[in-house]
C-alpha cells in the first residue's frame, strides 16, 4: 500500500471478477434470445441460433465456476453481521448517495453482500435446472413434471439475477464514483476507502 492509493481488489478478483461479468452477459443476452421471440435477434447478433443454442449452457457451466471461485475468494467477507443490519436500515441514504451519513462498514456493504448471495444461489439454481433443460431426452417422460419444474426455476432464478445485476450496475457506476475504476485499476483513493468503507480503511491502515 502507498500513501496516496489503497490496494481494495488484487489483480486475480478482477480477472475473477471480469470473468463472471463477461459470462454473465453472454448468458443473460443469449437466454433472452431463447426467452422470447421478439429478442431472438440478440441470437443472432451473437453467430445465430445454434451457435447460441450450442454455447448457452457451457459459458453458463463456465459462469457457474466462476461464482464459485469468488466463494471461495470472499466468503469471509461477504458474511452479513450487525454492522450491515444496521447499514441496512440507513439505506436510503445510501440510495440518496448521501454516504456521510451512513454507519461505517467494511470492505464491502450490506448491498454488495446481498448481491453476491443472490447470484451464487441463482447461479446454483440455473446450473442445476440448466443440466435438465441441457440433456431432456435424459429425463424419462414418465418425470415430465420435472422438465417443466426446470423451465419454472430456470426462468425464475434468471429473472431474479437479471434485476440483482441491473441494481449492482447502476449502484457501481452512476451512484458511487470511484466503484467502477476500482475494479479495473484495483486501487482507490484514502479519501475514497474513508467515505464509503470506513472499517476496511481502518483496518487496510492500522499497519
Amino acid at each position: 500500500m502507498t500513501t496516496d492509493r489503497i490496494l481494495r481488489y488484487t489483480l486475480a478478483e478482477r480477472v475473477i471478477h471480469w470473468i463472471g461479468s463477461l459470462t454473465y452477459v453472454y448468458e443473460l443476452l443469449t437466454g433472452l434470445a431463447f426467452f422470447s421471440p421478439n429478442l431472438y435477434w440478440l441470437a443472432m447478433v451473437l453467430g445465430g441460433g445454434p451457435t447460441s443454442r450450442y454455447w448457452h449452457p457451457i459459458v453458463g457451466v463456465v459462469f457457474v465456476v466462476v461464482v464459485f471461485r469468488m466463494f471461495a475468494m470472499w466468503a469471509r467477507d461477504m458474511r452479513i453481521t450487525d454492522v450491515d443490519r444496521r447499514w441496512a436500515k440507513a439505506i436510503p441514504h445510501y440510495i440518496r448517495n448521501e454516504d456521510e451519513q451512513l454507519p461505517p462498514v467494511g470492505r464491502f456493504n450490506f448491498g454488495q453482500k446481498y448481491f453476491f448471495w443472490v447470484m451464487l444461489w441463482a447461479g446454483i439454481l440455473l446450473l442445476l435446472s440448466g443440466l435438465v433443460l441441457w440433456f431432456p431426452e435424459k429425463i424419462p417422460w414418465s418425470l415430465r413434471w420435472l422438465r417443466y419444474t426446470a423451465i419454472l426455476l430456470h426462468v425464475s432464478s434468471a429473472l431474479v439475477s437479471i434485476g440483482a445485476f441491473i441494481i449492482h450496475v447502476y449502484m457501481g457506476t452512476a451512484m458511487v464514483r470511484g466503484g467502477f475504476t476500482s475494479i479495473i485499476r484495483g486501487e482507490v483513493s484514502p479519501a475514497w476507502a474513508k467515505m464509503h468503507h470506513r472499517l476496511w480503511y481502518d483496518e487496510v491502515t492500522r499497519e
